[in-house]
């Protein structure tokens, strides 16, 4: 269940609807692409994965096939990432439940989802599992839902609403805003779709990580083109693409599309549904962050005392504890009223997804012929090696170009690349002196390679 639901996060139900608006009905190209480069990011992972699998991924594997310096500078770009978006996270869960319960104030939320889901964390990794299988269960389950409903709407066989078939996809043309906006919109779409990577983390602590990671990789093609592209398609057909509301941060596009379709009191049923992907991913987020700060404790590129482990459970609760750091500072700037500071903070995140991916990819082209070397067998490749990865990798850089150049996603582009820059340098400085190299802290845990 956590690679079926592992991708889908409130901004598909809320964001998407801004993409949508930037592309137009177009929008399902960037969403096909998003879900092509995803499909063979994964595969590239998989790969290595199975091969030596590991709980810093793809961390790990720079580490190993490029240099620490490199390890060291995506993994902790990626703690960040999952650190900062639990503060986000935590902040749309208070909104939506203040609105439910406006006597309690939305800190006060954000924080008691904070500290819920820290214990969560802190105890056996099956807690993990257990949370996040039926908080993707509730997900799945709605967006079948929904494109059973939306389905049925498109071919005039729903009795509610206002549903027009396929006419939106062509009123305005199908590509209104021209070719740039759908290439735009794919930094928009990544976002949405980080996460997948996660499974191979996750599979990192089951009895057979190989086999799971594999029947992981096999699931992406079809849980995308059935999630992602087979709902923003229903959206798209039901909701003409400059509707405003589909802007709208307090509706976002399901709610828009569930109220063409004359379902009563769509609103709340949607931000009951986003309220869990929130939560969800505030799991996950927790999880996958203190995993990788374990990892590079472990590699010494975090201090030792990040890879103590608890006895018993095996889990990393100094790893928690510290990743959940920006969580708390999300709820300090809700309770002081300067949340607007930490949005500033979020758009250095924005294009972390694409820079995962191009790390992944260039780890496996250097990897796969390391491995080939050693004589390892590898049960999964990747497909026309070495052309294919390097398509990727010309497909990525193509695509950060393009934004910077276009210019609606500089600004993310550019503080992501400062940032990741810093990092680098810091990386660097610690391959030249060896600072922390050999200092890693062991554990007994089995699945810590």
């Amino acid at each position: 269940m956590i690679s079926i639901a592992g991708v889908i996060g409130a901004a598909l139900f809320i964001g998407s609807g801004k993409q949508i608006a930037l592309a137009g009905p177009s929008v399902i190209l960037a969403y096909v692409a998003g879900g092509i480069l995803v499909f063979l990011v994964m595969r590239m992972l998989g790969e290595m994965a199975i091969a030596q699998p590991d709980t810093g991924s793809f961390s790990t594997y720079a580490d190993r096939a490029i240099g620490r310096w490199a390890g060291f500078t995506i993994g902790w770009l990626y703690w960040y990432f999952w650190a900062m978006l639990m503060g986000w996270e935590a902040y749309v869960a208070g909104q939506i439940l203040h609105a439910w319960f406006a006597s309690i104030p939305d800190w006060a939320f954000a924080l008691m989802l904070t500290l819920a889901f820290i214990g969560t964390n802190l105890m056996n990794v099956k807690n993990y599992g257990e949370f996040e299988f039926w908080f993707g269960m509730i997900k799945v389950t709605a967006i079948i839902l929904f494109l059973v409903i939306g389905s049925l709407a498109v071919v005039h066989l729903w009795p509610f609403g206002h549903a027009r078939g396929f006419s939106h996809l062509s009123d305005s043309g199908f590509m209104p805003n021209g070719p740039k906006s759908v290439i735009t919109a794919l930094l928009g779409v990544m976002f949405a779709m980080i996460g997948a990577e996660v499974v191979t983390v996750a599979a990192s602590e089951s009895v057979n990580p190989g086999k799971e990671i594999f029947k992981a990789i096999r699931s992406v093609v079809w849980r995308i083109i059935l999630f992602y592209v087979g709902s923003i398609f229903l959206v798209v057909c039901l909701v003409p693409y400059n509707d405003p509301a589909l802007v709208d941060p307090t509706r976002g596009s399901y709610t828009v599309a569930l109220d063409a379709l004359g379902i009563p009191h769509a609103r709340l049923i949607v931000n009951c549904v986003v309220l869990t992907s929130v939560c969800s991913c505030f799991n996950s987020s927790l999880y996958t962050a203190s995993r990788m700060l374990f990892s590079l404790a472990g590699r010494g590129d975090a201090h030792r005392i990040m890879a103590r482990t608890a006895n018993g459970t095996g889990t990393p609760y100094v790893a928690v504890v510290i990743s959940s750091v920006f969580a708390f500072t999300a709820v300090y700037m809700m309770a002081s009223s300067k949340m607007d500071l930490y949005d500033v903070l979020m758009q250095t995140t924005g294009c972390v997804a694409l820079l995962v991916y191009l790390t992944i990819a260039c780890c496996q082209l250097r990897m796969r012929r390391q491995l080939e070397a050693q004589g390892v067998e590898l049960k999964l490749k990747m497909w026309l090696f070495p052309w294919l990865t390097w398509a990727v990798i010309a497909f990525v850089i193509g695509a950060l170009v393009t934004m910077t150049v276009e210019g609606t996603y500089r600004a993310e582009v550019l503080s992501t690349s400062c940032l990741a820059a810093v990092i680098v340098i810091m990386g660097l400085i610690a391959q030249r002196y060896g600072i922390g190299k050999g200092k890693a802290h062991t554990t007994k845990n089995s699945w810590v390679c």
